[in-house]
């Protein structure tokens, strides 16, 4: 069950197995090389190794970081990583509770130098708007696990870290699988509904995103409406990018498709194309190479009823046909 995946400056990357604890090396047109499993992994449900980033200062500190369901929770852990294997290094984020669904799970660095972790409800619901839980958020960290400067809430529960203020970007988040960022810093992330609506939201900091109090487009005063709604046999998405072309690229479980989402100049959304549906299957990741394709990650293995062989990972040349 490949999940997260993250580039390597020299164009390769690092994909993470959820079941299975361990990371592989993916160089494009040779076979995947295992670097090393996770310390703690207990996969479980929708938990286990999850999302993966790459430190932008990556040539000089060799960092990765790494999502995972424990035993207990969910956290996250940093890394170094010399070529060749990694090494586990300390956790920095821990506490996130875990459930049978909803554990979130993807990291990414925005263009900040920050790490953004998006957490899931666990399916408890009511965590997504309490500001002293850490599920149903996006979090924005430094590289040591602390509040990263600005952060828009000013205390969180876990007073004894070394910065003041909360972890907490956004709220009311049922589970949020996908972030990604435009060239000009504005901030995106995909949303899984319950049986109604997924979203597409623009996520600014100290907004509430309404769940569990409200599900799609409400208009209710204190919450943010989703830039784009689709009813969740459609999608059911998890990651994001945004493409070359400027537009968001969202890839969808449930929906088997990858959706295109153009965007306008002030970072609104327009009408949604559906690419690649039924193609390749179930799509867990999509992610922006550094040569301008999109790398896709399906997600096809399921437990208890596998097909063996059927997950792999897709490079496609913009416009995607």
């Amino acid at each position: 069950m490949p999940w997260g995946l993250a580039f390597l400056p020299d164009g390769t990357a690092l994909v993470t197995l959820r079941d299975q604890g361990e990371v592989l090396h993916v160089a494009a047109g040779s076979p995947p090389v295992s670097v090393g499993h996770v310390p703690g992994v207990e996969p479980d449900g929708e938990g286990g190794l999850l999302g993966i980033a790459v430190s932008p200062a990556f040539t000089s500190d060799r960092t990765v970081f790494a999502y995972f369901t424990s035993s207990s929770d969910n956290r996250v852990i940093r890394m170094t990583f010399d070529g060749t294997t990694l090494k586990p290094g300390p956790i920095i984020v821990k506490g996130i509770a875990k459930g049978g669904i909803h554990d979130g799970g993807r990291l990414a660095f925005g263009p900040d130098g920050y790490l953004y972790i998006s957490t899931g409800d666990a399916d408890q619901r009511d965590p997504a708007q309490d500001e002293t839980s850490l599920n149903g958020k996006i979090l924005r960290v430094t590289k040591d696990g602390a509040p990263a400067p600005g952060n828009p809430f000013p205390r969180g529960p876990f007073a004894s870290l070394p910065s003041p203020g909360s972890l907490i970007w956004s709220l009311g988040h049922r589970n949020v699988e996908g972030m990604a960022w435009t060239k000009t810093g504005t901030m995106y992330a995909s949303e899984l509904g319950q049986n109604t609506w997924d979203e597409l939201n623009r996520i600014e900091p100290g907004l509430n995103y309404g769940w569990p109090v409200v599900e799609g487009i409400a208009h209710r005063a204190g919450f943010v409406d989703p830039l784009v709604q689709w009813p969740t046999d459609d999608a059911s998405p998890s990651g994001i990018a945004v493409g070359t072309d400027g537009a968001v690229y969202m890839a969808a479980l449930r929906g088997e498709s990858l959706w295109r989402i153009p965007l306008d100049a002030k970072g609104g959304a327009g009408t949604p194309q559906r690419l690649l549906q039924g193609r390749y299957g179930r799509l867990r990741t999509v992610v922006s190479a550094p040569d301008g394709r999109l790398w896709l990650v399906t997600s096809n293995t399921f437990r208890g009823t596998p097909r063996p062989g059927d997950d792999r990972i897709i490079a496609l040349r913009l416009p995607v046909k």
